[in-house]
């Protein structure tokens, strides 16, 4: 009998058990004060199914609730105030224009009125006079009066009760949320209940050796603190919590799905560096790499004799020389037997790149083709005998390169130029062309912040070039308004009598209703005016342009044959024409801090000294000069990068929609950078010693890795 005792008092503490762990992902119907139409509205505006779901709801900011006013203390700067004191009356004031319910407010000294438009007669039921009470809100003043208009009540029983006189948490919120009486209140309420009734639910999921390197305090306590802090450094221990553990299991899944991706898929083992390469880089390559470049193709090759196969995110800023990097890997694989595929995002870049390519290997026998869309029937013909055959060495392309029927003969090397402007389900089109798939680089000139490459690209191994090539002279910035147009007209002149070419970008193609800056067309015509052609050669260029006439224009422009290209941003990425000094940027105040540092880069890019001058118009918002007064302190394309995250989010700073992985509950990877640094160094010491976590030490680290990933898909910039 003892021993049945014993074995089902051991079934109760195992049913104890389960059941509290599982309390956490009961859904929120089946919370008190919830309901079935909060509980829809919940789920659908903030994504909240369960308990947990609600606990990882977090305020975004804090109101001191330690502070209590006398009604007579108030003044019209209050933000917030917050009164103890009784409803001596309360009623109805009706007139033409509106009906709402009004309540005298008594500190015991003096009255405020009290004032509610909505839900009036469930506010008079609820509402009990000569009562104590709590009162929290925003005075308005009106008529030499000050009133409340729907604030927060509560008992003062029910207030101390609920420990809310500390920080007081606010939570997001929208009309229809509102509409719903969900309102910061609810949400106290709702939460105070959860943790209330669970304690004991939440299982510790970091390491011995981590809690205490960080001091870190329980799960329980961090999110109890996080919701109801009763002093500002509790707060700051939850917080660090959290936002650790969020970084952490991010850059995990990041670390293993690398160890993955190349346990899983042998890569083309590049094992020589043959003649190509030596030939070329011995006696056609007329400048010295940097140290930088060095670095880099070292990094390349290793990855190239891994067995493994690479994917490789190279990113530097304008004019660094990521092409000659990727010149000098493609000749690794050619030296490999193997073909190279270039894809660029446009017709002018891939042209650039071609021609670009086809100079610098002519030498030493380096077949280099072209597709593009605009690709003739007779050429593409050609081209497919010569690409199966093994005759092309080198694929320069646009998209039209990703169709079913581009095949090679031996694909071993792929290099996307820009990679964010081609669509996951295109580039791994790619994968398809071979038995195996191909090495990956990808190259981008848009600089991205340390951090955020860490959290968007930390499945890939990543390589910077950090500096410019020796002689490459700084671009000076300026910024001028329309007052100094006649200035800058003759100082543009001056350029064009020394020899130098001038860029004039505009943001538009044609006149918008909506939009009152220049656009292109109006531009070129006083620009004509300005330079008139019996003295002054002009081209035009943008993206509407058939195909042929960009690349005559651009021929021309790249001769010296045109003093001036009016342009749109179709020349933003990879134009590349040494003599070119100056690039004007009208309505500058329009484009995004990417967008005009990647203009800026198509001059500075020979010996002479280069200018970048930003036209704006004399209204600024205060991002639009924040932009402007970034460009005009700095070169450096990362410190631009920065900026241009601090304003636009990272979700944007890409210009890609697939930023899901930056969804992140409670971390920041603009303020919590020296946080997410802590994580990923301390992911990849226990990964490296622990790849399978395996180690006693790591257990609780593998069981909340394996929950984490086991009904989710890591989504992949690349493969």
């Amino acid at each position: 009998q003892k021993n049945t005792s014993i074995f089902y008092l051991i079934k109760l503490i195992n049913y104890i058990s389960v059941v509290k762990e599982n309390l956490l992902n009961t859904s929120i119907d089946y919370l008190k004060g919830v309901g079935p139409n909060r509980a829809e509205i919940l789920k659908k505006e903030f994504n909240i199914f369960t308990y947990k779901d609600l606990l990882n709801f977090f305020p975004f900011r804090y109101i001191d609730r330690t502070k209590f006013y006398n009604i007579n203390e108030i003044q019209k700067s209050n933000a917030d105030v917050q009164i103890i004191g009784k409803f001596t009356e309360i009623y109805y004031f009706k007139n033409i224009k509106s009906n709402r319910l009004i309540g005298t407010f008594n500190d015991g000294n003096s009255t405020i009125d009290i004032v509610w438009f909505k839900g009036a007669k469930w506010i008079e039921k609820s509402i009990k006079l000569n009562t104590d009470y709590v009162l929290y809100g925003k005075p308005n003043w009106y008529l030499n009066n000050f009133s409340i208009a729907h604030p927060e009540l509560d008992l003062v029983s029910e207030f101390n009760k609920k420990q809310v006189k500390g920080l007081l948490p606010i939570y997001s919120s929208n009309e229809r949320v509102l509409s719903r009486g969900i309102t910061n209140k609810f949400f106290r309420e709702v939460i105070y209940n959860i943790l209330n009734n669970s304690l004991g639910c939440f299982k510790e999921n970091l390491s011995k050796e981590i809690n205490e390197k960080y001091s870190l305090i329980s799960k329980y306590q961090a999110f109890k603190n996080i919701h109801f802090p009763t002093n500002q450094q509790l707060l700051s221990k939850a917080e660090f919590r959290l936002k650790y553990e969020e970084f952490f299991y991010l850059q995990l899944e990041f670390l293993m799905s690398n160890i993955s991706k190349k346990s899983k898929f042998k890569g083309f083992n590049f094992s020589k560096v043959g003649n190509s390469f030596n030939e070329f880089y011995n006696s056609h390559l007329s400048f010295s790499l940097t140290n930088a470049q060095k670095k880099v193709i070292k990094e390349i090759r290793k990855d190239f004799s891994s067995n493994a196969q690479m994917n490789r995110l190279l990113q530097g800023d304008v004019g660094s020389g990521k092409t000659i990097v990727a010149l000098l890997s493609s000749l690794i694989a050619i030296d490999n037997d193997f073909q190279v595929c270039f894809l660029a995002p446009t017709e002018i870049l891939a042209q650039q790149h071609y021609n670009s390519l086809n100079d610098s290997l002519k030498k030493i026998n380096i077949h280099v083709s072209i597709l593009t869309g605009s690709s003739s029937k007779k050429d593409r013909i050609k081209l497919f005998s010569d690409l199966i055959n093994g005759k092309i060495n080198i694929l320069v392309g646009t998209h039209a390169v990703l169709e079913d029927n581009v095949r090679f003969k031996n694909l071993g090397f792929v290099i996307i130029d820009e990679q964010h402007k081609f669509g996951v389900a295109q580039r791994s089109k790619l994968w398809k062309k071979n038995i195996n798939p191909p090495h990956v680089l990808v190259m981008t000139a848009t600089p991205i912040p340390r951090t955020l490459a860490m959290t968007v690209y930390g499945d890939l191994d990543i390589s910077i070039i950090d500096e410019l090539p020796p002689g490459r002279k700084t671009v000076k910035t300026v910024h001028r308004s329309d007052k100094n147009r006649l200035e800058i007209f003759k100082f543009l002149k001056d350029e064009i009598k020394k020899g130098r070419q001038v860029y004039i970008v505009y943001p538009l193609i044609e006149e918008s209703k909506k939009m009152d800056y220049k656009d292109l067309m109006d531009g070129y015509e006083s620009i004509s005016r300005e330079f008139p052609n019996n003295k002054y050669q002009l081209s035009i260029l943008h993206g509407r342009m058939k195909s042929e006439d960009k690349a005559i224009e651009m021929k021309r422009f790249k001769e010296g044959k045109t003093d001036i290209m009016v342009s749109t941003t179709v020349i933003e990425v990879g134009v590349n024409i040494p003599n070119a000094s100056v690039m004007v940027i009208e309505s500058s105040e329009k484009f995004g801090l990417s967008q005009l540092h990647q203009l800026r880069g198509r001059v500075g890019r020979g010996s002479e000294n280069s200018y970048c001058v930003l036209m704006t118009s004399n209204k600024l918002s205060s991002d639009a000069r924040k932009r402007i007064k970034t460009m005009t302190s700095t070169n450096d394309g990362f410190k631009v990068a920065e900026v241009d995250m601090e304003i636009r989010g990272p979700g944007n700073l890409l210009g890609t929609q697939q930023s899901g992985l930056l969804n992140l509950k409670i971390a920041n990877i603009i303020t919590d950078k020296e946080i997410l640094e802590s994580a990923r160094n301390d992911v990849k010491v226990i990964v490296s010693n622990d790849q399978k976590l395996i180690k006693v030490e790591n257990k609780l680290i593998k069981e909340e890795y394996n929950n984490k990933t086991k009904n989710t898909l890591l989504w992949k910039h690349i493969s």
